[in-house]
């Protein structure tokens, strides 16, 4: 499983993603099991950028395969024009990729820094008695 960056200053999902990829990922999302192949999601993507905006084909099929490497999507092989082609589709939800995008990170801090960390989530644990619990709409 590769690894990801993460910015800490940003908001959301720019935490980890660029903005082009967080238009692909929530594309992908929003088709759900019937899957989508990369070119699709390139012009989607490009058209979620808007004017003057572009980006490559490459850099959304490296962005998809390195969410396929990091368990977040999933992809079959199919034939069409051209040759083989990967459709790919979610294995977690928008959810589900924050819980493992959270899960990645204690995980890591836990092997390099246990004590500090154990600690460091007790501190939390009452000055955010609410936060602790699912929210109802989970945003961006």
């Amino acid at each position: 499983m590769t690894g990801f960056k993460f910015d800490h200053e940003k908001e959301g999902l720019s935490k980890t993603l660029k903005k082009y990829e967080q238009i692909a990922l929530k594309y992908v999302w929003s088709i759900g099991e019937e899957g989508v192949g990369s070119g699709k999601t390139w012009k989607v993507t490009n058209e979620g950028l808007g004017p003057g905006n572009t980006v490559s084909r490459a850099s959304v099929i490296f962005f998809m395969n390195r969410m396929v490497d990091q368990g977040v999507l999933g992809y079959v092989t199919r034939t069409g024009k051209g040759g083989h082609h990967r459709i790919y589709s979610p294995l977690l939800d928008e959810w589900g990729y924050k819980k493992h995008l959270l899960k990645t990170i204690v995980e890591s801090l836990m092997r390099d820094f246990p004590d500090e960390t154990r600690e460091a989530l007790e501190e939390l644990k009452p000055r955010s008695r609410g936060l602790f619990r699912r929210s109802q709409s989970p945003g961006i």
